[in-house]
């Protein structure tokens, strides 16, 4: 059964030739689907651009830019790589469909285009691309949920900007794969999430926390992963999430870790973490100078708390304004 959502969706066809997109049309339209036409790919493109589209049918030999040439323009935005192309083609070389699968193409459709083939495979696609984007609108939540807990800080307004900020620059410096720079940047924003459980009275504590305040606090961690764990998009993220606040020497929590047991991406934000606390403004002192805050942390690395290494290429970073 199909949902509204797939029903309602919106088509653009793109083809040269006025015959077959009109076919193509009312093929589509007599299922139910709103249709956009365009006469060649820059037209596509623009059209693409203009309008919100779910799933675009592309011929592939067009005038001014191939369909070739279209999917790998929507297919290299990270907002739009998720939309399905559906390439068009009478040409059956295997070397075609080889180029078609590098650009991105989703799916192919031999020339002539019969119905029923053309509906199953629309279907499909669209089918696959609704759920990506409940899964879409689950992390968008998720965000909105971290974001709304940095919110009831004054003191740490933009706190997530600069972390994933921070982070990726450190990993991407380090040589991180793409995956995990991704997680540092999701991270970024939701490494304190599980804060949710924690009273404002303790979140928002001043001075120094009670042992049972701490306990409390120093769950966070734990429940942040719970949080984030259903997330299947969200498992390269989960080792930041848990393992921020361990330290070196393996008195951080929640798991004392110690030395490499503790994730790379998670060292990497506790050093980014650390820094960015030192030069933010606080009730209780000023923002400090770079400068001050790496004599600071590197006091931190002597008694055993941060990775040195890690340290010591983020201070370059920061003095080479590669971090602003």
């Amino acid at each position: 059964m199909l949902t509204n959502e797939v029903m309602s969706a919106t088509i653009l066809v793109a083809d040269d030739e006025e015959q077959n997109r009109r076919l193509l049309a009312d093929m589509l339209r007599m299922e139910g689907f709103k249709v956009v036409l365009a006469a060649d790919g820059d037209e596509a493109i623009a059209l693409f651009k203009s309008q919100s589209v779910d799933l675009v049918l592309a011929d592939v030999m067009m005038p001014r830019r191939s369909g070739f040439a279209v999917c790998r323009v929507i297919k290299s935005n990270p907002v739009s790589r998720l939309v399905p192309v559906v390439l068009m083609t009478g040409l059956t070389g295997m070397e075609d469909r080889v180029q078609g699968i590098e650009c991105g193409a989703d799916d192919f459709l031999n020339k002539p285009i019969h119905l029923e083939e053309l509906c199953a495979r629309v279907r499909s696609l669209l089918r696959l691309k609704h759920f990506t984007d409940e899964l879409d609108n689950a992390e968008t939540v998720l965000m909105s949920l971290a974001m709304s807990i940095e919110a009831k800080d004054t003191y740490t307004e933009g706190h997530c900007d600069r972390l994933s900020q921070y982070s990726v620059v450190l990993g991407r410096a380090l040589g991180v794969s793409e995956d995990q720079q991704v997680a540092l940047r999701r991270g970024g924003v939701v490494h304190d999430v599980g804060k949710i459980i924690v009273p404002e009275h303790i979140l928002l504590k001043p001075g120094p926390l009670t042992p049972e305040e701490r306990k409390i606090m120093e769950q966070h961690p734990v429940v942040g992963e719970r949080i984030c764990s259903p997330l299947k998009s969200f498992r390269h993220v989960l080792p930041v999430i848990r393992h921020h606040h361990e330290k070196m020497d393996g008195s951080g929590y929640p798991d004392g870790l110690a030395g490499d047991a503790i994730p790379l991406v998670a060292r990497i934000m506790t050093v980014v973490d650390v820094y960015d606390a030192l030069t933010t403004a606080r009730p209780y002192r000023k923002a400090l100078a770079p400068q001050e805050a790496f004599r600071i942390m590197r006091e931190e690395v002597k008694r055993g708390w941060w990775d040195e290494a890690l340290v010591e290429q983020f201070a370059g970073l920061v003095a080479l304004e590669v971090v602003a």
